[in-house]
């Protein structure tokens, strides 16, 4: 009777293990270490714990978020994209050229200088994806080609050069503060969260997204062209490059053809530390929100600390690398615990 209880017992631990470490493999466990974080910062940071500094931590990561939700389309169908930071670039300085143009009025320039952001954007998105399927190239390669093309025509579109007299609605807008802790360019970012998180949670298009990332050949095989799908996530990563590059306008007020150095190592880097996996067919922007959040919190946190400007990045670094081990074991891990 007493051997009965002892396995009993036994059962139930090994069962709260097992749950623990499903949990810490998904995205609850990336909430689960920003809390940490948090909390951490909040007992030894001076001035961390504060509404000014939330805020500055939301306006922060709001163009990060964005970049990193396209990305996430692109990384779970197992490639990547280099050239989002590029393009958001290009994208600033189309944008804040058409809203100085003084034969629009301000809310023409708004809507067009918008339009012509994203629609830039998601057509040299589509060129990527277009270029990749066509030859079987690697989205690396291609990528980092439309990284420099795109980098070249903003120099060229700014003659090399920062564009600066946007529409006074549209800079009041960026300026706006929700809850006194919420800037605007923060929501945006959340909705385009939501967005591409109902795609990938309640669409076909966001099924066959993880699909082909899982198992490109059993897509193709069950009758199914995963190229289109393929093509898609560049135009849609491209998209979100578009936007974003509408919300750094909306922060800084000034288009630059140097606006996206290293954002989209940042964007990489924020979607990895959220869970998705490099391989493909893991992950969730949920998990990447989570992702860009842990990426500036630790910078916010270890500036506070007084911390050297050569050491944030070493952490930051470090942080990433761990991730991607944990990449390495998670599937590993599932494996065993669905064995049990």
């Amino acid at each position: 009777m007493s051997g009965n209880i002892e396995t009993k017992v036994e059962a139930k631990e090994t069962g709260f293990w097992d749950k623990l470490i499903r949990i810490s493999m998904k995205e609850a466990g990336v909430a689960i270490a920003l809390i940490l974080i948090v909390i951490f910062f909040s007992a030894t940071a001076p001035y961390f714990a504060t509404p000014e500094n939330f805020l500055k931590i939301f306006v922060q990561i709001a163009i990060n978020t964005v970049l990193a939700s396209g990305m996430t389309f692109v990384i779970l169908v197992g490639g990547i994209d280099l050239s989002v930071g590029s393009l958001l670039a290009l994208c600033t300085v189309i944008g804040a050229t058409i809203m100085i143009d003084p034969r629009l009025s301000p809310w023409q320039a708004i809507v067009l200088a918008s339009l012509a952001s994203m629609g830039t954007g998601a057509v040299l998105g589509a060129i990527n994806g277009w270029v990749c399927e066509k030859w079987k190239l690697p989205s690396f390669i291609v990528t980092l080609g439309m990284l420099n093309v795109a980098s070249g025509l903003a120099r060229v579109v700014s003659d090399n050069s920062t564009i600066t007299g946007l529409p006074q609605p549209f800079v009041d807008f960026g300026n706006l503060i929700f809850g006194g802790i919420f800037p605007s360019i923060f929501l945006i970012a959340i909705v385009v969260v939501l967005v591409g998180w109902f795609v990938l949670r309640y669409t076909v298009f966001g099924r066959f997204v993880f699909a082909i990332g899982t198992n490109e050949e059993a897509v193709r095989l069950s009758g199914h062209e995963p190229k289109r799908y393929k093509i898609a996530v560049f135009t849609i990563s491209g998209l979100t490059a578009g936007i974003a590059a509408m919300v750094y306008l909306l922060r800084l007020n000034v288009g630059s053809p140097v606006a996206g150095i290293g954002y989209e190592l940042n964007a990489i880097a924020a979607v990895i530390i959220g869970g998705t996996s490099l391989s493909g067919g893991k992950g969730s922007i949920v998990g990447t929100l989570v992702g860009a959040c842990i990426l500036q919190v630790l910078s916010t946190g270890l500036q506070l600390l007084g911390a050297d400007d050569n050491i944030k990045p070493i952490v930051i670094g470090a942080v990433i690398v761990l991730a991607v081990i944990l990449d390495s074991y998670r599937g590993r891990l599932m494996r065993i615990l669905e064995t049990r």
